[in-house]
């Protein structure tokens, strides 16, 4: 199989992997336990911390660790609202289905919502999120790398807009991490969001960066952990895989990004050259590995069907939309109609892709269209 839907997870790093293994035996102990076997734990778990930390421009004791980005997304808007009841929030159509689930459940408990709507290329802009700031408005939201088009905001010049307005700014950047420069300072954040199955590091971990200064309502009551915002015994060999995989992503990012940039400049050209394909974003800046192809004629889930019996793993958007029948919510929400929509599947490009790998795809993507057409 070639596998090419890293934007949905990717592999644990061997070095990840040796990093936690420890944890699973010898450093077994409760990290929260004051007993020296527990005390070992707790330099695992603070280490973690401080890579998580170095890794993205903050502040160790800015570090929340929590079950992964949904649940650290969760905890940044539900818990920031609760000190600002019938507040403003700002936030865009093409966010993951956790910040618009989470705004949506706002709205039932009173707050105001403004859902930004994209141009055809799919960018939000700084004077999209001007125009929509109100008196009331407390928080904007927005990713700096979308999940499905890879299309990238620019959360820096936003971040100065809002902060002179007295805005919080929360950043989805669970898709940008290991492959563009997440830095909380140079991007002006209050709250980040990050995952640590998305940067070959475990599943069930994640982190959320908390500005220091910046107070929220616990989001887990029953213990004191993590400062006391997230109750609960730590998964420790998963925060130091998270730790480890942060680390690796910061020092790797720039290398990482540079050799994906250039395997999908000349993958996408390859595709563009076959009969009714086109990129989904493809005018907009977009990141190193997401390309969203759209392919006319043809129904998006037959293509994938088509292309897993060849051997080639995609898939139709975001992992965390499997299963819906409906067409992809940012593709719809750029204007692609509903056939478009359902016309698009998305690859996404990681360490493990090489150019011979990418242009086999390509001869298997003509098969599997091909195949789609006849029975069209």
């Amino acid at each position: 199989m070639i596998y090419l839907d890293y934007a949905a997870t990717t592999p644990v790093d061997p070095l990840v992997l040796k990093a936690m293994m420890p944890y699973f035996s010898e450093t077994f102990a409760n990290p929260s336990s004051l007993h020296y076997y527990g005390q070992q734990a707790r330099r695992g778990l603070e280490t973690a911390r401080e890579q998580v930390a170095a890794a993205i421009g903050a502040k160790s004791k800015e570090i929340i660790f929590t079950s992964g980005a949904t649940e650290a997304i969760n905890q940044a808007l539900r818990m920031l609202s609760a000190s600002h009841p019938g507040g403003h929030i700002v936030t865009s159509k093409l966010e993951h289905k956790a910040v618009l689930a989470s705004c949506e459940w706002l709205e039932q408990q009173g707050a105001e919502l403004s859902y930004l709507v994209p141009g055809e290329d799919g960018v939000i802009s700084s004077e999209q999120v001007q125009a929509a700031l109100k008196p009331n408005t407390f928080l904007v939201a927005l990713m700096l790398v979308n999940n499905e088009t890879g299309v990238k905001t620019d959360i820096s010049a936003i971040g100065k807009l809002v902060h002179r307005q007295g805005v919080f700014l929360f950043c989805d950047a669970v898709q940008a991490f290991g492959y563009e420069a997440v830095n909380v300072k140079d991007l002006g954040v209050d709250m980040l969001a990050l995952s640590g199955h998305k940067v070959y590091g475990p599943k069930g971990v994640g982190v959320l960066y908390l500005r220091e200064g910046l107070e929220l309502e616990p989001f887990m009551l029953g213990g004191e952990q993590e400062r006391g915002y997230r109750a609960g015994t730590h998964n420790l060999a998963g925060i130091v895989g998270m730790g480890k995989a942060a680390e690796l992503a910061h020092e790797r990012f720039q290398e990482d990004s540079r050799q994906l940039y250039s395997l999908k400049e000349a993958f996408e050209k390859q595709l563009l050259e076959l009969e009714g394909v086109s990129i989904n974003g493809h005018k907009a800046p977009r990141s190193a590995k997401h390309s969203s192809v759209r392919v006319s004629g043809v129904d998006g889930e037959a293509l994938l069907l088509n292309l897993d019996t060849l051997g080639v793993a995609a898939s139709a958007g975001s992992a965390c939309a499997a299963g819906s029948l409906e067409p992809s919510h940012v593709l719809t929400a750029m204007g692609l109609s509903y056939q478009e929509a359902k016309a698009s599947i998305r690859f996404s490009l990681g360490r493990n892709v090489s150019k011979e790998t990418l242009e086999q795809t390509v001869e298997l993507f003509k098969q599997a269209v091909e195949r789609c057409r006849v029975f069209a």
